[in-house]
């Protein structure tokens, strides 16, 4: 059985076993004050051209988008997203837990539009009973966005130019961030992300780290008491150093982005397999997750070979199906891929 479910069926990249296993005796601080931390955080500095920057390790995406909403908003305040965003959909309520609405707009293609954006946002203020509602806090968006699409740079310069009209932070969820950024058709580099936004994160958990998240605030805008509040979230490891070591790896010899890179391009192999048979597909994604669209007897080929997940069931019977290859996906199995399905 090979598998296509997810960008996360793989441990870690060898490297960041191979630190982890010869600093395991090294005694070190604990709550990220240990020097693979501190080191971490300098190259994430480096790397986003942002000296000042507040970095905060976390351990995954929910507990990370969670907190860090919580962190940034008043209690009477919600959260925009597009319904396909991630918090508004697979994250079992978190962010409604913390007592904060997610405010759904409809998206296109997963991305949300700065139209609809500033729309939202000028008939909400038009309607004089708005002190009565929940209110809008910040804006959060994904990059690559949950079906695998990417903003532009200018799309992500408008979304944050209204943000900005409104006086509102614009958060980007960067599960996949590596994934959006070495696509060949992303313009967008760490700087400008960096630039465009007020928060983000690095990825790691399904970009070569056993777990782990970087939570950047560009600007040392990070809200007061950061650490105290994710602490009181239960989002605080002891062992910190176990985050530190893992992202110092990632960004030691651009490590983050060329296992990244290889993701995208097993990806392109597997969508130039199914294009080549006629197989059509639900979206047009340019990173690791693509959405082609199975027939009854083709997914029945697959079965028992190959597992992939189950999108959306159609009402001629095919169905909506996701594959996605990760930065350890070999090569050889969407050859092998091939072979179960056209012999």
């Amino acid at each position: 059985m090979i598998s296509f479910t997810c960008d996360y069926n793989e441990g870690a990249h060898p490297e960041i076993l191979r630190r982890l296993g010869e600093t395991n005796m090294v005694q070190m601080p604990g709550y990220g004050e240990d020097e693979f931390t501190m080191a971490a955080k300098e190259k994430i500095r480096e790397a986003t051209s942002c000296p000042q920057a507040d970095v905060m390790l976390m351990v995954g995406g929910t507990q990370t988008n969670s907190t860090i909403i919580d962190a940034m908003l008043s209690h009477y305040e919600g959260v925009i997203a597009v319904e396909t965003g991630h918090i508004a959909v697979h994250e079992a309520g978190a962010v409604e837990l913390g007592g904060h609405k997610v405010i759904a707009l409809q998206g296109e293609q997963g991305k949300l539009r700065v139209k609809a954006l500033r729309q939202w946002l000028s008939d909400f203020y038009a309607d004089p009973t708005w002190p009565h509602m929940v209110q809008p806090g910040m804006v959060y968006i994904s990059f690559p966005t949950e079906y695998g699409t990417i903003y532009s740079k200018d799309e992500l310069a408008d979304i944050h130019r209204v943000c900005a009209d409104y006086g509102l932070p614009l958060m980007v969820d960067g599960a996949r961030l590596g994934y959006g950024l070495m696509c060949p058709e992303a313009d967008i580099t760490l700087e400008d992300l960096a630039r465009l936004c007020d928060v983000f994160y690095i990825g790691g958990t399904k970009v070569g780290a056993l777990c782990g998240e970087a939570v950047v605030f560009p600007r040392g805008n990070a809200p007061r008491h950061l650490f105290t509040i994710v602490k009181q979230h239960g989002a605080l490891l002891a062992k910190g150093r176990l985050l530190g070591i893992q992202f110092d790896t990632l960004f030691t010899d651009n490590l983050y982005f060329r296992i990244s890179r290889h993701a995208i391009e097993t990806a392109m192999k597997l969508k130039a397999l199914f294009m080549e048979h006629g197989i059509p597909f639900y979206i047009d994604s340019p990173t690791n997750q693509q959405f082609p669209i199975l027939n009854t007897q083709q997914m029945k080929r697959l079965k028992g070979k190959v597992a992939f997940e189950v999108w959306q069931k159609l009402e001629d019977g095919s169905a909506v199906t996701r594959f996605a290859t990760s930065w350890a996906t070999p090569a050889e199995d969407v050859d092998r891929l091939g072979k179960y399905m056209w012999g």
